[in-house]
């Protein structure tokens, strides 16, 4: 794989405060030039959600309601987050979760297309007993001492998932054919079936 012919792309990764529909509470942004997390280029956003975070969701990712209560609302951070993302691609672990949140909280955002790992993950490699973020970092061992903060924030989840993404996609010949395997049906980018000419 020849990552100097890769288009923009970021990894991104968001947590939220539990509710359904769920509010951001963090979201990360990690460019990838040339196969390296760039991590100087990163945006990441702490977010004070309109509805309390729920006990569940803070612990699952530490962020409470004291912890946020000085952080901007969204609608402070969401032209910054828009304009980090731009119109590149993105890439996220289990990408129809952050793909739908954040479409729903930045109207007219498009990006180029949708890379998940999850689906990468399943495709190159079938045989794992779960394809999980924990599950993929104990089989591919990432270099993860650079990650920011730890396990379930927004920064620390989408370096480990820009660095699972180089991976598996250095098994991959060219671009055309990760997008093969790792953009879901229905999503930004994923390929077209090719019509059929004898067909009116």
């Amino acid at each position: 794989m020849n990552f100097s012919t890769w288009p923009p792309l970021l990894v991104v990764d968001v947590e939220g405060n539990g509710t359904n529909p769920p509010d951001l509470v963090e979201v990360a942004a990690l460019p990838v030039r040339k196969g390296q997390p760039e991590t100087a280029a990163a945006g990441a956003w702490l977010i004070r959600p309109p509805r309390p975070v729920t006990p569940f969701a803070a612990q699952v990712h530490g962020l409470t309601n004291k912890v946020l209560e000085n952080a901007p609302a969204w609608t402070e951070v969401a032209a910054d987050v828009h304009r980090l993302l731009g119109t590149a691609w993105i890439c996220a672990h289990n990408a129809h979760t952050d793909y739908r949140v954040l479409s729903a909280h930045l109207p007219g955002w498009q990006p180029a297309g949708v890379l998940d790992t999850l689906r990468l993950a399943r495709v190159t490699v079938p045989g794992l007993p779960a394809h999980n973020l924990d599950a993929l970092i104990d089989h591919l061992k990432p270099d993860l001492t650079l990650a920011p903060a730890q396990r379930h924030r927004a920064t620390y989840d989408a370096y480990a998932t820009a660095q699972i993404l180089t991976a598996l996609a250095s098994r991959y010949p060219a671009w055309d054919q990760l997008v093969a395997a790792a953009v879901p049906p229905n999503l930004p980018g994923a390929p077209q079936p090719e019509q059929d000419p004898t067909l009116w």
